[in-house]
């Protein structure tokens, strides 16, 4: 994994100006601590920085076509797990390779099938491709946005980087907030396009962005599509699990140490099954997978289930590595590492927002920091409630009736930051026009019944919206810690195959996930199997609602914090006691702190 960035601008001579490109680049440094470097042509400057996955020596970048006159030159984030039979086929074609890692085999296949590269890759990437004979820039982000990439407009042309912090490193690009960025940051609607930053943009997962002398075009070369689902239940479970361990099989390749993110359910401990067998297959009976979970100081004792979460997770995840035969380890943090200054504004650094989820945030890049001692690469079960429908919202009523996104009937008004009202953000308004572009998004099938159509919108919703900002936090997060994270249910094949199951098939047992319970039936301990759905842990100690409330106090002592939030919101979180203070409470007070943090921090301009 690593770190992209660059601009190309017809109206100046980008060989002057290497200061910049190396700005821009060095703000990508712990994305890639291993290796940088920047390439000048007369219109382009591109940067990257390397974090070394496959092909140690190799696979230098920016890589250009050729060694001294160079036709096309290309700075690539990802990993494409089809490199190998996409490398046979291009020598088929008659090209030649100098590297043996997949960036090579990119900048190929770019050579040999233009803006059309994307449609032969599998894998999770965001890549620029500068064309010197057409003067041409091209821009491509994988099917579901696993790998980020942002740009903004400049003089002549644009920038672009893996990271908004490298684009505001370009003397022309400041960061900028308007009252549209905080209607994108706090609706919690996860729009890809528009960002908090004002003039700065996403590239659309499954999209492109092409640049040349007659301006910017952007299209779609992947979307969800409905068709009718042909297999029965038996068939659809065989399926299921051959994508599932077609997808772990193809991930675990790398030249550096991997490890599985295992926290005890379902998702996870299925996958680092899949993982744990193909490594003895690969490496002999006696090869185990290290994994890795998270845990707090007080959770054993002090414990007390919430609106997302129903058991303590280390007791499944210990059965579920021993059943396994996983190298298993549980990092356990104590809330005061939770409440450490340095590490919040660490986390609010990598984010380049001001919307987190506290302190998961803080002990998720706390747990990815102590796996990054031993390991390079990491494999997680994100994106498997998306895909196989284990949200409550799937299963509740009252979700699936109301007309809005879903998740907001789960976090509710009251886990939403408080925005000041002097403001007039129109968010209502705003989450309502927004939700009918979603809806109007959504494909289906002709004849199907209300509750299927139902049903494939909110799987929709889920996959295109809600996924967006867990992707985004685990590919921040980790990149932050120089680690890389590849997430296998989010490959495109089985997204599609699950997306056209009827939900009679992905609820057939009456429960979240049947599919995935039924591919994954002896690879995981019975009471890991049937576990109900369980969220990423928090901390429940007093001492850290304690020290959260005062920070949050020292937050609104800045006028600016002060001028954002609404106040009379978040007194009755600061005034109530410790031990007794609501979740949801408890998110208005972390994105406080938070936004305190991010004002610090980045310094924005607020065009208020």
């Amino acid at each position: 994994m690593c770190g992209i960035t660059g601009w190309v601008s017809f109206h100046q001579d980008a060989r002057t100006q290497a200061p910049v490109i190396e700005a821009m680049t060095a703000t990508l440094t712990p994305r890639g601590p291993d290796a940088g470097g920047v390439w000048l042509g007369e219109h382009a400057a591109i940067g990257h920085r390397r974090l070394a996955v496959i092909d140690i020596e190799g696979g230098a970048q920016p890589m250009t076509d050729r060694p001294d006159t160079p036709t096309s030159v290309i700075t690539y984030s990802g990993e494409i797990y089809n490199h190998h039979e996409l490398r046979a086929r291009l020598r088929n074609l008659g090209h030649e390779f100098r590297t043996r890692g997949d960036t090579e085999v990119v900048l190929r296949a770019y050579a040999e099938w233009g803006e059309a590269v994307a449609d032969h890759l599998d894998g999770m990437f965001a890549f620029a491709v500068w064309d010197e004979r057409e003067r041409r820039l091209l821009l491509v982000r994988d099917r579901l946005g696993v790998k980020p990439l942002f740009w903004a407009a400049v003089d002549g042309g644009l920038a672009f980087a893996s990271e908004p912090k490298a684009l505001f490193a370009h003397p022309e690009i400041r960061p900028r907030v308007d009252v549209d960025g905080l209607r994108e940051a706090y609706s919690l609607l996860f729009n890809t396009g528009p960002t908090v930053w004002s003039g700065v943009r996403e590239v659309e997962p499954g999209g492109l962005l092409l640049l040349d002398r007659r301006g910017i075009r952007e299209r779609r070369y992947w979307r969800l599509e409905a068709r009718a689902h042909q297999d029965d239940r038996d068939a659809t479970v065989a399926r299921v699990h051959d994508l599932v361990s077609t997808a772990a099989r193809g991930q675990l390749e790398a030249d550096v140490p991997l490890c599985s993110l295992m926290s005890g359910g379902l998702d996870s401990t299925v996958l680092t099954a899949l993982l744990a067998d193909e490594l003895r297959l690969r490496e002999g009976p006696d090869a185990r997978i290290r994994s890795y979970a998270v845990d707090y100081s007080d959770q054993a004792e002090s414990f007390t289930g919430d609106i997302l979460r129903t058991g303590h997770d280390t007791p499944y995840a210990t059965e579920a590595g021993a059943f396994i035969g996983t190298d298993h380890r549980t990092v356990v943090l104590d809330p005061r590492a939770l409440l450490d200054p340095e590490h919040r504004k660490a986390v609010v650094a990598a984010r380049d927002s001001p919307i987190g989820v506290g302190d998961m945030d803080t002990s998720l890049y706390l747990l990815l920091g102590e796996i990054r001692k031993h390991s390079t690469v990491a494999v997680s079960g994100e994106a498997a409630d998306e895909v196989f429908g284990g949200y409550p919202w799937f299963h509740d009523p009252k979700a699936l009736a109301a007309p809005t996104f879903p998740w907001l009937l789960v976090t509710g008004d009251e886990a939403a930051m408080p925005l000041n009202p002097e403001l007039d953000l129109r968010m209502g308004e705003f989450r309502d026009d927004t939700y009918r572009d979603a809806l109007a998004a959504v494909p289906h099938i002709e004849g199907e019944s209300e509750t299927e159509h139902r049903q494939r919108e909110t799987q929709h919703l889920s996959l295109t919206r809600w996924l967006r900002q867990l992707l985004h936090r685990k590919d921040r997060l980790s990149m932050a810690q120089g680690l890389e994270v590849r997430v296998p249910y989010c490959d495109h094949r089985l997204v599609e195959y699950a997306f056209t199951c009827p939900w009679a098939l992905k609820s057939f047992d009456g429960r979240e996930k049947s599919l995935l319970r039924a591919a994954g039936t002896g690879l995981a301990p019975e009471s890991v199997l049937h576990r109900p759905k369980n969220h990423y842990p928090a901390t429940h100690h007093p001492d850290y609602n304690r020290g959260l409330q005062d920070m949050a106090r020292d937050a609104l002592a800045d006028d600016r914090v002060r001028s954002l939030a609404d106040e009379t919101r978040v007194k009755p979180c600061l005034d109530a006691p410790p031990d007794q203070l609501r979740w949801g409470h408890r998110l208005r007070l972390e994105r406080v702190v938070d936004l305190a943090l991010w004002l610090d921090h980045h310094q924005p301009d607020l065009a208020l």
